[in-house]
């Protein structure tokens, strides 16, 4: 598992996105509002809507309020512009970083995220210069419990994962977008319950970085990710797994 996955797991079992629920809202709101003017309002023609709705509600958002998005972004409520737009550049150590941005401004977007990356270490970069490095992935996070690993990644590949990794009990089921639903499917349908599942970015390679420069790549990402225009951030950093668990 990528450095980046695994501590995105450590934050959620920690609980780190329920504290700041409000970000949080603001996020899958523009997401629900993104995939509804992309592929209309109904989430049962519309793979990408079914997928925000189901990340909103494992946040516990109301109802009202992912109807309410959904509304806005097919012209039943008040309109709003949102486009989503890609940041690339480097934080410190040479690790490369994606940001996917949902905005209604580019001009407030782009200098708040060069600011972030300023602040802690990296640089903004010109688009194009870390795209390469990343390809886009079904990725489905199955916390194994009493279960076997063993029988969890046989159903993930019978029905047509790419790769599954095993961490302990954490198993990750990596897939190609187009086989993602059908996998998430299968896991579902085997009664194994799912801690996370998403299209993400998955490195081709990564990049070490231990010490100082460590808490100050994990100090960058948390920057961004905390910025209201940030949807996702992706970045290939491999960092000690006790450095991660105290961040």
């Amino acid at each position: 598992m990528s450095g980046h996955s695994k501590w995105s797991t450590i934050k959620r079992q920690k609980g780190a996105a329920d504290i700041k629920r409000g970000i949080v809202f603001t996020k899958m709101t523009r997401e629900i509002m993104l995939a509804a003017r992309e592929g209309g309002g109904n989430p049962e023609g519309n793979f990408r809507l079914r997928l925000a709705v189901d990340r909103a509600r494992a946040v516990n958002m109301p109802h009202a309020n992912i109807d309410r998005a959904i509304e806005r972004a097919t012209g039943g409520g008040e309109g709003v512009q949102i486009e989503s737009v890609l940041y690339e550049g480097y934080g410190p150590g040479g690790v490369s970083i994606m940001v996917e941005a949902a905005t209604d401004n580019r001009n407030r977007t782009a200098p708040e995220i060069r600011a972030a990356f300023t602040r802690h270490g990296g640089k903004l970069g010109e688009s194009g210069s870390v795209q390469w490095i990343f390809e886009q992935k079904g990725v489905i996070e199955i916390d194994a419990g009493g279960r076997s690993t063993d029988d969890i990644q046989l159903v993930a590949i019978d029905a047509g994962a790419e790769d599954v990794e095993v961490d302990g009990s954490l198993v990750t089921v990596y897939t190609t977008p187009t086989a993602f639903e059908r996998v998430k499917k299968a896991i579902e349908a085997a009664a194994i319950p799912i801690a996370s599942a998403e299209i993400s970015m998955r490195p081709s390679n990564s990049v070490r970085v231990e010490g100082d420069k460590a808490r100050q790549v994990l100090a960058l990402v948390e920057g961004l990710e905390d910025l209201d225009d940030v949807q996702k951030v992706h970045a290939n950093f491999d960092i000690p797994i006790e450095v991660l668990q105290n961040a």
